[in-house]
């Protein structure tokens, strides 16, 4: 008896997506800080720049320059990406050292 053919879905490692992108963000944000707050629901990225010459002597200011609202399993989807992309950018660059000028917030 001769075999069928299967028709599979396709997975989403098949799938393609096409990105469109709005000209006015095209050049997107420079951020040297971010802060992350969440809740059950949701996870909050709050990116921000913090300019080294604004502000009084212990207190910086930095401004808020995009939020980024996401579903938790969203979230753990872009920390996954991030591992992959900054181990990738060691292996061909070399280690990245931390920013030790930025202050700690805890939020």
């Amino acid at each position: 008896m001769p075999e069928e053919d299967e028709k599979k879905a396709p997975s989403a490692k098949d799938q393609q997506i096409t990105v469109q992108i709005d000209p006015s963000k095209s050049d997107g944000v420079y951020s040297n800080l971010m802060m992350i707050s969440h809740r059950k629901e949701e996870f909050v990225l709050d990116f921000m720049f913090l300019q080294p010459q604004r502000g009084t002597k212990g207190h910086n200011v930095a401004t808020l320059r995009s939020r980024v609202i996401t579903s938790p399993e969203h979230a753990k989807r872009i920390l996954r990406a991030l591992q992959e992309n900054v181990s990738r950018y060691e292996a061909a660059y070399g280690s990245i050292q931390e920013a030790t000028d930025i202050p700690k917030v805890v939020h």
